[in-house]
């Protein structure tokens, strides 16, 4: 009798989990509500939530800095599992005024905020057991992760159609993952992005580049990288050296993070001296 007044009890929670009409806003934030098992309750999600491949199939509500209310609210969502970079924020409030619950998910550029994004989104979405499970899993791929720093430096690059190529630096998600892969941000004394300059190029003497595979297409293929101003008298340019990343991966501090900082550690230890 004990035994199922408490599942009498716990039934309310289990059925309102079910039944939450999930909208995710930020790849990071829709990835792992594919790892925790919780895809067929996604009605949603915003453009730069392309992985995993399947989410492709879900409703697009637009992109993630310049949102809309109608569009997020005609999916008729319960919940809406909103990155903090999803804007503008009086969409975010007028969706909170038609009576849809809004989980700020945290943001930050270290392998550790991944752990509090599952956290959050576990709680908000009635599946803690498996983001408990989750996370062991993430706790365990970020301890294997090389500890010791490699003297190698890198130079993330940031280009897009219609814009001048950019370069990281600090205070970025490139140079968050860069430090997680125990290398060193070849772009030093300034914040955020600023355009890409030859002396600044050069002087920044990177060992290997990084860009995007949508970003070497918006060039014209890897061979427009290696014209850009000075990378060609740098260490890296000399050698062609360059990982040409999915910057969903890499970038977000997601699921699949921990994997792609792998593999910038890798080809970085490889790179010529």
């Amino acid at each position: 009798m004990k035994t199922v007044l408490m599942l009498l009890l716990a039934l309310p929670l289990a059925v309102s989990a079910a039944a939450e009409k999930i909208v995710s806003l930020g790849g990071d934030v829709t990835g792992i509500v594919y790892g925790l098992g919780a895809q067929a309750q996604l009605v949603g999600r915003d453009s730069t939530s392309t992985w995993p491949a399947q989410a492709q199939t879900v409703p697009d509500v637009g992109y993630l800095r310049q949102l809309n209310a109608e569009g997020i609210l005609s999916l008729r969502p319960t919940v809406v599992l909103a990155s903090a970079q999803a804007q503008p924020s009086q969409v975010l409030q007028k969706v909170q005024e038609n009576h849809v619950r809004v989980v700020s998910v945290p943001g930050g550029y270290t392998l550790a905020d991944i752990d509090k994004k599952v956290a959050v989104i576990a709680a908000a979405i009635g599946r803690t057991a498996a983001g408990d499970a989750v996370r062991k899993t993430l706790a365990a791929e970020i301890a294997a992760l090389p500890a010791q720093p490699v003297n190698k430096r890198v130079l993330f690059i940031l280009s897009h159609g219609g814009m001048g190529a950019m370069v990281a630096g600090q205070e970025t998600a490139a140079d968050g993952a860069i430090r997680a892969a125990g290398l060193q941000n070849a772009m030093q004394g300034f914040a955020h992005y600023r355009a890409l300059s030859q002396e600044g190029v050069i002087a920044s003497k990177p060992d290997l580049v990084v860009i995007s595979a949508d970003g070497v297409k918006s060039m014209g293929g890897e061979a427009s990288l290696w014209a850009l101003p000075g990378l060609a008298q740098t260490p890296a340019g000399r050698n062609k050296q360059a990982l040409i990343i999915d910057d969903t991966a890499l970038l977000g501090f997601g699921l699949s993070t921990p994997h792609a900082v792998l593999e910038l550690r890798r080809k970085a230890e490889h790179t010529p001296e």
